[in-house]
């Protein structure tokens, strides 16, 4: 199944994160950056939609501490309204008739107040906050068992970067929708309607005063901000751009790849141009809007001077108090915050339901080598090890020309059967359907007479171990390699496994020993010894078929025959294929298969072959054959 979807690299991902580009409410008395919607989010949208009542499963369970949530963030919204008139009471009352106990109570009434709306605060945020991390574990921990699931053909379609904005930008993104934005959201409704209120309860003249200045206040704010936000928009990209470069050009392989081309002085020029924009970026992201700002500046200081202009005319101050002044005007200062904040509510919904879209999307991916509903229930330690190929074809998509087609042969069990033939003639392919890389798009695969289809993954894993020419090493120690394989495993048995593979003198020699760190992909060793490591690690794994695909490719001649002995012994009782261009990896096969373009056109032993003068000989007479000979 291809991934026909809008795919993002981490860079873009990462630009659309809720609060990657401002996202939220911001600081600063003229309320946050605005949000624009995105066209990429637009269009996940339109491609996926996202059902509400499929975000609310999510939270599932959860009912009671969202409502608690709910009710703190109503309740810490009323209680800070009383602080204006707390103040009020202090200026009017308290302070000119020297009550000294009602200025004791005020003053105690404020401290309480700011006490208990933290208090709130940090409750809220650590129940939102823990509400967001389990939901987002569970999200993430099913996304990545799903994407373990999908078949090779998906990898090899889909670019690692997309995969892995998927379960940590995305991831990380819906983290902030769940924790910050929802509340955020909330918290700025309850602030904005019970701020309007305490203005109207304290001066009504005053609130319709502030339904002239502060509409256009507010959209001068976010003129300002949008100039802004295109300058950091391109400031986030080229710094995207330098990372990139970054990772490119200092990673072991982009590294080698610069020295082998003689390219570093073009990676450095490119990386002082990329720098030398973001100075200029940055000069233009600090000048931009500045005279809107500063007209901007002189509005927010002309909405306090006229609420003071009215408040002293004796024919619109309707006898109000100094003490009502300045809590009115407090009032009206802290308004502007959540009503940014709720400006921004359409772009918060369509940007966090597409980072929802982008998760679902790759949860609703079917396998293309799905894991058995029922499973046949089958011993690895009771299976004889019988192949069978039965009129097997296989084509990477629906309408690509056969990479096998019609292959029927049987590997009796201990037996032996050697796949050789030019490149591209289908061998690495066939190996693949015995370890179930990939399912036969007719015919079967079968080992003791079960379809590889009807096995547990897990049970395949343990019955068929593979060596295949590229290598793959993780970065860790060369035990934690090898017990990937057998977590069980003692140290005599992974001595064992050295030992077979023809490694454990050079293990033995290095300081640390079998806790020396491999280094990325295995760099740390040359690519006979990882193969080396790596036949060590399926060794250790005790398979009862092997799959050899051209194990020994990386290996010179001498080690070849070092390594032929301790395969040889490996092999015994087990049923072996073997892949390879060598001649002395396939002479000794109890049956040799010829492919070409994906169908078996020779077979039989070295001998047999080689006097029929055919395919085989042809390929045993070519210069790689006659070098391993």
């Amino acid at each position: 199944m291809t991934a026909t979807t809008a795919h993002d690299t981490p860079r873009d991902a990462q630009s659309r994160l809720p609060g990657g580009r401002g996202h939220g409410l911001g600081g600063g008395r003229g309320g946050g950056a605005p949000m624009q919607v995105d066209p990429q989010d637009r269009a996940q949208l339109e491609l996926k939609p996202v059902p509400v009542r499929r975000v609310a499963a999510l939270f599932r369970g959860f009912g009671r501490p969202i409502g608690i949530v709910t009710a703190i963030i109503v309740v810490t919204s009323v209680i800070s309204m009383a602080q204006p008139f707390l103040v009020r009471e202090v200026v009017d009352v308290a302070i000119p008739q020297q009550d000294v106990g009602l200025l004791l109570l005020s003053v105690g009434a404020m401290l309480a107040v700011a006490a208990v709306t933290q208090v709130l605060g940090v409750v809220q945020t650590w129940m939102s906050t823990g509400v967001g991390q389990r939901v987002m574990h569970r999200l993430r921990t099913d996304l990545f068992a799903h994407l373990q699931q999908q078949s090779l053909g998906f990898f090899t379609r889909t670019r690692a970067g997309e995969v892995q904005s998927r379960l940590t930008n995305d991831i990380n993104g819906m983290q902030g929708v769940v924790t910050t934005t929802a509340t955020s959201i909330a918290s700025n409704l309850t602030t904005a309607v019970a701020t309007s209120a305490a203005m109207v309860a304290l001066s009504w003249r005053l609130s319709l005063l502030s339904l002239i200045v502060i509409p256009p206040a507010v959209w001068m704010t976010r003129r300002v901000a949008l100039i802004r936000r295109e300058v950091t928009a391109r400031q986030q990209s080229r710094r995207a751009d330098l990372n990139v470069q970054i990772e490119e050009g200092l990673s072991v392989s982009g590294v080698r790849l610069s020295k082998t081309l003689g390219a570093g002085r073009r990676h450095a020029e490119r990386f002082t141009s990329t720098s030398s924009e973001l100075v200029d970026l940055e000069l233009r992201s600090q000048l931009a809007g500045r005279w809107r700002m500063a007209t901007m500046q002189v509005v927010f200081a002309a909405i306090p001077a006229l609420i003071y202009l009215v408040a002293g005319l004796p024919a619109t101050s309707g006898g109000m108090t100094i003490g009502t002044l300045i809590a009115f005007t407090t009032l009206q200062a802290g308004i502007f915050r959540p009503l940014m904040g709720l400006l921004n509510v359409g772009a918060q919904w369509v940007s966090s339901m597409a980072l929802f879209s982008r998760v679902f999307e790759y949860l609703d991916l079917i396998p293309d080598v799905a894991a058995p509903t029922v499973p046949v229930a089958i011993d690895p330690e009771a299976v004889r090890g019988e192949v069978r190929f039965e009129d097997v074809s296989f084509a990477y998509a629906l309408d690509a020309p056969d990479a096998v087609a019609h292959i029927s042969a049987v590997v009796p069990a201990g037996g032996s059967l050697a796949l050789v033939g030019h490149t591209g003639s289908g061998k690495s392919t066939l190996a693949s359907l015995v370890a179930r890389l990939h399912d036969p798009t007719s015919g079967r695969v079968t080992v003791d007479g079960v379809d590889l289809r009807d096995l547990d993954p897990e049970v395949l894993a343990r019955i068929v171990g593979v060596v295949s020419q590229e290598t793959y090493l993780v970065h860790a120690s060369i035990r934690e390699n090898l017990l990937l394989a057998a977590p069980d495993a003692t140290e005599v048995e992974l001595w064992r496994a050295l030992g077979a593979a023809q490694v454990a003198d050079l293990v033995g020699s290095l300081p640390d020993g079998l806790d020396t760190v491999v280094g990325a992909r295995g760099h740390r060793f040359s690519g006979g010894e990882q193969q080396r490591l790596a036949i060590a690690r399926t060794i250790l794994r005790n398979p009862r078929v092997l799959v050899l695909d051209e194990a020994t490719s990386a290996l010179d001649n001498d080690t070849e025959r070092a390594l032929r002995d301790a395969l040889d012994m490996l092999t015994r009782g087990r049923t072996t294929i073997t892949i390879a261009h060598r001649l002395s990896t396939v002479e000794d096969a109890d049956e040799i298969a010829v492919l070409d373009h994906g169908r078996i056109i020779e077979r039989g032993t070295h001998r047999e072959l080689l006097e029929r003068g055919g395919r085989y000989a042809a390929l045993a007479g070519s210069p790689a054959y006659a070098e391993a000979a």
